[in-house]
């Protein structure tokens, strides 16, 4: 490798030293801070130690020398180009200059030749554990000084570790802090109150989310355990007491479910996980509480909904057993029962199909329809979207089946001409107000009627038990030589 290789060889790594002292400079965060006490200390005893009129504590920078703290000198900071403080960055090491008007690299440095003029100069490094020099503390005379040796730099080295450990402290705090605000923004995202009960002084410490979890009067109303727990509800707050009592007692982890009542959210249901600590004889516990209100909603829906589809489920099954067993009484024939019971289990698959798109609890009349119209395409419907209760939905659907099949064997859709229209309209009865559903089945087009059954068969009887006793309501059938009109009402509920 040449000379010249060499040459950029060594430039190139020192670039590469000086960003990364630059960046450690920068993690600091103490450039154009404001003056500090603790560092004035130090450099007013390097003052009085050395006796010199200037001591200060230089952090050189890239382009400047800034001055964390200046004894004796009104300027905060000056160009690097003439620091003295610069060369012992360079060089890593401790920097006396006795007489700087006869040393050859600050015989012209207007800091020589002008104010302050500088003649003495000794200056210790700033290191950090990784090496890396931040900058100087540093005494400066106007007189020439050859008293100044190992054992007076040694001392200034000994104050400059003492600046290095104030500003590693202070790097310390900055970090600890940056640290807790991280981590009570992630608590506050997450929802996570933190606290800590000093079971001596019955004093509470709040952190994360609290405010939004127990309140956001937490830090003036809730300062005692004692207070805390006079916002727990009355029926949960003795397991809860119970519970840390048990913990204290084998030492063991703390976990509650409990409501309080919230003082902008109303009741509120709280998880609790904490752990005893002791810290000098005081036992401490510390913990965690997270608002699973939602949690407790949605378990107890599940729990409905569960209950309510074990209901259904036993209704269903005494339908389908019922519509079995009536069907092949009324049947005349083995073809005639299949063909029934497949209608009616048809019928109930319908209604099963609205609730399951639905809530399981209730069913949209306009979904039915739409069921009913893809089984039976000339059944015109026309009327406002309500829902019905599953009883209802179930017990309309198995009527329009029954007036279906019928119109399909003996009515309006037996031929190609006829068709059906089915509409409903809401009414009010003027007596108590009372809103009802009307519905209107009619026929039109289809063989001429001449006169009603001769007596009432099962399907009959199926859509008089459903509209009287499922649906609360009232029946009327006219059967006009156009074609049959079914006139159903029941309680709007």
């Amino acid at each position: 490798m040449t000379s010249q290789q060499n040459d950029k060889s060594l430039a190139s790594s020192n670039c590469i030293e000086e960003a990364t002292r630059l960046q450690v400079l920068d993690d600091y965060h103490i450039l154009d801070t404001d003056p500090d006490i603790a560092f004035d200390r130090i450099t007013k005893l390097a003052s009085d130690i050395f006796d010199v009129p200037i001591a200060l504590v230089s952090m050189v920078d890239e382009g400047r020398q800034w001055f964390k703290s200046a004894i004796g000198l009104e300027d905060r900071e000056t160009p690097r180009d003439i620091a003295f403080c610069d060369h012992t960055i360079r060089n890593n090491e401790p920097m006396i200059v006795p007489d700087a008007r006869a040393d050859e690299r600050f015989s012209t440095n207007p800091l020589v030749t002008g104010a302050p003029k500088i003649r003495f100069y000794a200056g210790a490094p700033l290191q950090t554990n990784d090496g890396h020099t931040l900058g100087t503390l540093c005494i400066i005379d106007n007189r020439l000084r050859h008293d100044f040796g190992d054992r007076q730099m040694e001392q200034l080295q000994d104050l400059a570790d003492i600046v290095m450990a104030e500003l590693d402290l202070r790097k310390t705090i900055l970090e600890r802090d940056q640290l807790q605000r991280m981590l009570d923004k992630a608590l506050n995202y997450a929802n996570v109150a933190v606290w800590e009960l000093d079971t001596t002084t019955d004093q509470v410490k709040w952190a994360g989310a609290a405010a939004e979890i127990w309140g956001s009067d937490v830090s003036e109303a809730l300062v005692s355990g004692d207070d805390a727990f006079e916002r727990i509800v009355k029926e949960d707050l003795g397991q809860v007491q119970a519970a840390i009592e048990a913990a204290r007692q084998s030492d063991q982890s703390y976990s509650a479910e409990f409501r309080i009542n919230h003082p902008e959210k109303g009741m509120r249901w709280l998880a609790g996980h904490g752990n005893f600590d002791m810290n000098d004889g005081v036992a401490l516990l510390s913990g965690v509480n997270f608002d699973i209100t939602e949690v407790k909603q949605q378990q107890a829906l599940s729990e409905l909904l569960t209950r309510e589809l074990h209901h259904r489920m036993r209704n269903l099954f005494a339908t389908m057993r019922a519509i079995i067993t009536l069907t092949r009484q009324a049947s005349t024939s083995i073809e005639d029962y299949i063909e029934r019971v497949e209608g009616r289990l048809k019928a109930l698959h319908r209604a099963q199909s609205v609730l399951l798109n639905a809530d399981f609890l209730s069913g949209s009349i306009h979904a039915l329809m739409k069921e009913m119209s893809d089984a039976y395409p000339r059944i015109k419907w026309q009327g406002e979207q309500h829902s019905l209760s599953e009883n209802a939905m179930v017990a309309l659907s198995l009527i329009l089946n029954e007036l279906a099949t019928n119109a399909v064997k003996y009515g309006a859709l037996s031929n190609r001409a006829g068709g059906v229209k089915f509409d409903w309209t809401v009414s009010t009865t003027a007596d108590d107000g009372t809103q009802e559903l009307q519905f209107v089945w009619q026929e039109h087009d289809g063989p001429p009627i001449k006169n009603p059954p001769s007596k009432s068969s099962f399907g009959t009887q199926l859509i008089e038990r459903s509209v009287r006793d499922n649906l609360g309501g009232r029946l009327e059938r006219d059967w006009n030589i156009q074609g049959l009109i079914c006139r159903i009402a029941m309680p709007l509920k």
